[in-house]
């Protein structure tokens, strides 16, 4: 079995006008949903085997809070950073592993989300959406990503 967990980054600061998009830190919201979601994920009872995570400062802290609740280290892979889906899906099929979670940004990740499950229109900041493919559709990523999953679960700070 496959299992893709795709998470934006949550809520970022726009308080310095000055600083360059990618060195953008989390505002309180941000600080305050990373780890609540995080929390929910877990108790979901899905198994991960890595995180991935944008080199962006608002993504690189989602991703450690998110790492630090499930006990994996995250990878950080610059490629993530304004990714579109297939860039996500081919970064994601070069793992030899069966559960991965991404953490990056919209549009990439709303558009991803929503190819796997068209209910899912726009991931909000620090959104949660995990796929699951059956043995036999997700023997391989390749097979995975090309097909519907079997089971989807979305997930979002506002929903609770």
């Amino acid at each position: 079995m496959k299992t893709l967990v795709l998470a934006r980054h949550a809520k970022s600061s726009w308080d310095e006008a000055d600083i360059d998009d990618h060195d953008r830190p989390l505002n309180d919201r941000g600080e305050h949903d990373a780890p609540r979601m995080a929390k929910r994920l877990a108790g979901t009872g899905v198994v991960l085997d890595a995180i991935l995570s944008s080199t962006a400062l608002r993504a690189l802290t989602t991703a450690e809070v998110f790492a630090v609740v499930l006990g994996l280290p995250v990878e950080q892979d610059q490629r993530l950073y304004g990714a579109s889906p297939s860039d996500i899906t081919a970064i994601v099929a070069e793992r030899d592993v069966d559960g991965v979670m991404v953490v990056a940004h919209d549009p990439g990740m709303s558009v991803l989300a929503g190819r796997f499950a068209p209910d899912i229109v726009h991931m909000p900041t620090c959104a949660v959406a995990t796929f699951t493919w059956a043995d036999g559709s997700g023997d391989s990523w390749e097979t995975a990503l090309a097909s519907a999953p079997t089971n989807w679960r979305f997930d979002a700070p506002r929903l609770s």
